[in-house]
């Protein structure tokens, strides 16, 4: 089906639902790079002029990959919820913008509303919303999940304490997991991204991680970040996974490039939930995702990058995963240019998944040849913070040494938390209030020669010995 709008004695044209989503995207380099942005900022408004008068019924009728050559649209289509839909089922993508952001839309209905929806539909009214749009409807809604420990309750920012080393030696992981601890950081997961997907490699920080958490009773729950089948074969030698993981895609080309298909991630999901290893719920699966994924595959059949991350989280959602993570600045200025891009797509990312009832986290980050500082940073952490983000990311000093990225460092959190009011997940605060780290005001304690995670008989951490 054909678009087009008339602004003064001009036409504008777009050819199908896809092109108009594209051209009405906001500016980024990873869209011009394939070809499919705006020419001007004149034919970018008009495509959102255009596209606010799109009935929200439509993207359930056409398709922006066909559903015979997508496993991603399939599942799309075949699990969308008629029911749950038909509250906004007659309304406009603009009307739909209004609905979201009126007084009388709250946390409940927004809920109640995620089944119904499709990403193309949260796609497209993200593009005719500011950034402050995004910011309030997203911070309407909370996504609760649970493993050991409770993750997105409201006045809560949990953090996952990325401990990676180049060489993945047991005792610079202990180090940077200390490190974390000490500042609050670790309630969402600790989670390490091997150096290297070899099974003995990646359980062996499995074992240091299970014996940590395991010797000082810390109420959270450990993650190696490796490929889903190197897990399922960790999980078979009965090695202690807590969490599995893995990148994700929003076509089936760009999932088949990382190796994956949905099958796959139902057998891993149903091998960890059989470990039996929570204690609170069956949240079992963490993923990750990021703008300009399909496109460095190779695999984005002519969509936007953004319309793209959207369709990644109705892979996310089939699984009911603790945690999802957009990684928003890490694939580089190809996709993402600058500061000013990257706020964006985080904003756009973390609302977008949270309107589809996932729980959103962010990795706030850059790399080191964008257009983009710890400033920018700064700004996007804050704007989450607001936005009722569920987790980010603590790495020593903001500096991934592993990754060669920049992202947001242990006390980076303390800063959000204490600017926002926000405390950790509950089961976590108490641990911190029990082991000295913060006061109950959730104030830093000083650490003294006789604390709990550096006496003599913490082994884990002090030897990092798996």
């Amino acid at each position: 089906m054909a678009y087009q709008l008339q602004l003064g004695k001009k036409t504008y044209a777009f050819s199908d639902l896809k092109t108009l989503l594209a051209r009405a995207t906001p500016l980024r380099s990873g869209d011009q790079l394939a070809g499919v942005a705006a020419h001007t900022a004149e034919e970018r408004v008009a495509a959102q002029m255009r596209l606010a008068e799109v009935p929200l019924a439509t993207f359930l009728e056409e398709q922006v990959i066909p559903y015979e050559e997508d496993e991603v649209t399939r599942l799309i289509q075949d699990r969308h919820d008629a029911p749950a839909f038909a509250p906004v089922s007659g309304l406009t993508v603009g009307e739909f913008r209004e609905w979201l952001l009126d007084y009388e839309t709250r946390a409940e209905h927004l809920k109640a509303l995620a089944p119904g929806l499709t990403p193309e539909m949260v796609a497209a009214v993200s593009k005719i919303m500011s950034n402050q749009d995004l910011i309030l409807v997203a911070g309407k809604v909370r996504v609760v999940t649970k493993f050991r420990n409770t993750i997105g309750l409201p006045g809560r920012l949990s953090v996952r304490l990325q401990p990676n080393h180049p060489t993945d030696d047991p005792k610079g992981i202990a180090a940077s997991i200390l490190d974390g601890l000490l500042y609050g950081c670790g309630d969402a997961v600790i989670g390490i991204n091997p150096a290297t997907d070899n099974p003995a490699a990646c359980a062996e920080l499995m074992r240091l991680m299970d014996r940590i958490i395991s010797e000082y009773e810390i109420p959270t729950q450990s993650c190696v970040l490796t490929h889903v089948t190197t897990t399922m074969q960790c999980m078979e030698r009965g090695e202690p996974v807590d969490l599995v993981f893995q990148s994700l895609a929003g076509t089936q080309a760009a999932n088949t490039s990382f190796g994956i298909h949905l099958e796959m991630l139902r057998e891993a999901r149903e091998m960890a939930l059989g470990l039996r290893r929570s204690t609170l719920g069956d949240n079992v699966m963490y993923f990750e995702t990021g703008q300009g994924s399909c496109l460095s595959a190779n695999a984005h059949h002519g969509c936007d990058q953004q319309t793209l991350e959207a369709r990644a989280y109705a892979v996310a959602r089939e699984f009911s995963p603790l945690l999802v993570n957009t990684v928003v600045g890490f694939i580089g200025p190809e996709y993402l240019y600058d500061g000013k891009q990257i706020i964006r797509a985080g904003l756009e990312d973390h609302f977008c998944g949270k309107l589809l009832g996932l729980p959103m986290g962010c990795d706030v980050c850059y790399t080191n040849h964008a257009e983009a500082d710890q400033d920018d940073m700064d700004v996007l952490l804050t704007l989450l913070g607001v936005a009722g983000c569920n987790f980010i990311m603590g790495v020593p000093g903001a500096d991934d040494i592993m990754l060669n990225y920049q992202s947001t460092s242990f006390h980076d959190s303390h800063f959000v938390r204490q600017s926002l009011g926000l405390k950790p997940a509950p089961e976590f605060e108490e641990w911190l209030w029990r082991m000295r780290i913060f006061s109950r005001e959730n104030r830093l304690l000083p650490v003294g020669d006789g604390h709990a995670l550096l006496a003599a008989g913490g082994t884990a951490l002090a030897h990092g010995n798996a």
